[in-house]
């Protein structure tokens, strides 16, 4: 079963709960889905092997999980090439801070590893689980397509695509559907995603649509055709169930095994027993929010791990391991001294709740405007060559 559901904690790719306002324990995730722990040496490795700085989503454990990166740097030290695919599903008009973190890193090691990038928008899946038509699907694809290009990816090095548009003008993309629908049988699928009977065979089939990007041979046009060059996914941790069964079909054929790195969740702004959630206004901030949207909703919902009063909060101290705009910091704020000074602070009484919750506003109010700013820039020409089927900058 891919589901964790020990102590009431619950992790699908449609759902996220905690057990405690500390929020998943990641490490009884690990051990219930069989990944590997990052470990100080890996994020050393990677630092020594790119010639760059760890991303601080690394060095804070945000980034906290893997399967077989240590192959990946093998090969890439033998000068091997690898691909990144990570996706989207444009279930909103306006993505939130949350959705933000995977293409960050991703961004980051598309930088320093100087790699090809693949995104599926899965405009299909949105369609198949929500109460959206094929039009609006498509549509939510665009404008979301428009957020991720504002992060600054390369368009000579990146490939964006829409299922429902690529998949029809793909034979090599279909095929790889193909031959990883014929090795995954129902009876799997419901033990994997909690399938029913009554399940429409939209979703049934889908898993093995997001599976096909893992495999070089549903991109020729980037590969030359090539169907062994290895396949990194930075997602969130929920998505692992996907590429658990991507995993365990590719040796049957003949593929290579896609690696991962799994990132924690941004927590809801109400406390860290669930995930940020676009239909969920009051969850989250939203990257069209104005500044003083940002700051109404920091200063209103956010959780605190403050005291009840200023006196017991200078006697005793706020506790980092619940508040939420201290959490929202280890996401946000790159500058480590900075941050590391706050936790003393407000661990020790000396900042208050709400000094804590400015220095997030003003954080969050920068990093929105600046996202804000890049994604007016963004044309509908600029959208069609990213995702237009072609060959990208390196050769094969």
């Amino acid at each position: 079963m891919a589901t964790t559901e020990q102590g009431d904690q619950l992790v699908t790719p449609w759902e996220v709960t905690a057990a405690s306002q500390k929020g998943v324990d990641y490490d009884k995730l690990i051990r219930q889905f069989g990944s590997t722990k990052i470990e100080e040496s890996l994020i050393e490795r990677i630092a020594r092997v790119t010639g760059k700085p760890a991303h601080h989503l690394l060095r804070r454990s945000i980034i906290f999980s893997h399967r077989d990166v240590g192959m990946i740097l093998d090969a890439y030290e033998k000068g091997k090439p690898f691909f990144l695919y990570t996706g989207r599903g444009p279930s909103s008009e306006a993505m939130h801070l949350g959705h933000l973190i995977p293409f960050v890193f991703t961004k980051y090691l598309q930088d320093v590893f100087d790699v090809p990038l693949v995104i599926q928008m899965t405009d299909d899946e949105k369609f198949l689980w929500k109460d959206l038509s094929v039009e609006e699907a498509r549509r939510l694809t665009t404008e979301n397509a428009k957020d991720i290009i504002a992060l600054g990816f390369d368009v000579d090095k990146t490939f964006i695509f829409s299922d429902m548009d690529y998949i029809g003008s793909s034979p090599d993309f279909y095929r790889t559907m193909l031959k990883v629908q014929k090795c995954v049988t129902f009876n799997q699928v419901k033990g994997i995603f909690g399938f029913g009977d009554s399940t429409c065979i939209g979703k049934i089939s889908f898993p093995s649509i997001q599976a096909a990007p893992s495999f070089s041979s549903s991109f020729p046009q980037i590969f030359g055709g090539r169907k062994d060059v290895q396949c990194l996914i930075p997602c969130a941790i929920d998505q692992d169930p996907y590429f658990r069964m991507t995993r365990d079909v590719a040796p049957r054929l003949g593929f290579p095994k896609p690696a991962l790195l799994h990132t924690t969740f941004l927590p809801a702004l109400q406390g860290a027993m669930t995930k940020m959630s676009a239909s969920e206004a009051s969850t989250s901030i939203y990257l069209t929010d104005s500044a003083d949207d940002i700051k109404d909703k920091i200063n209103k919902y956010a959780y605190s791990g403050g005291q009840s009063t200023v006196e017991e909060h200078r006697r005793l101290g706020g506790n980092v391991d619940v508040d939420v705009a201290y959490q929202y910091l280890t996401f946000f704020m790159e500058d480590d001294q900075k941050l590391e000074q706050i936790k003393q602070d407000y661990s020790s009484g000396k900042m208050l709740t709400g000094e804590l919750k400015n220095e997030l506003i003003a954080v969050v109010q920068k990093v929105v405007a600046e996202h804000q700013e890049r994604r007016q820039q963004v044309t509908d020409k600029e959208v069609e060559e990213f995702m237009t089927p072609r060959q990208l900058k390196y050769s094969y």
